[in-house]
């Protein structure tokens, strides 16, 4: 069976030293910036880049996305959380 949206985002937060949540809701800054960093998009935690930025920048780094400037910067779909996950190493039962 595969793992939930909601398992997914814990796993990914998990792997990225953050706190899981019990309910379901989308990566907040701090987070992103975590997650960023984890596959290799360098965010300067001094800077605050808006979510969009950091999401599309997070598709490019992992290859959901050609190149940058094509990458969308809104919400990560099951499919793109599995790869950003399988990115950071993150095993799922």
């Amino acid at each position: 069976m595969s793992p939930t949206v909601l398992e997914l985002q814990n796993a990914i937060r998990t792997a990225v030293g953050r706190f899981e949540r019990e309910v379901s809701a989308s990566f907040t800054k701090e987070k992103l910036i975590a997650i960023a960093n984890g596959v290799g998009y360098t965010v300067d935690e001094g800077s605050r880049p808006s979510t969009t930025t950091m999401r599309a920048g997070i598709r490019w780094e992992t290859g959901l996305s050609e190149s940058k400037e094509a990458a969308s910067g809104g919400s990560f779909i099951k499919d793109e959380l599995q790869a950003i996950a399988d990115e950071l190493g993150v095993q799922m039962e």
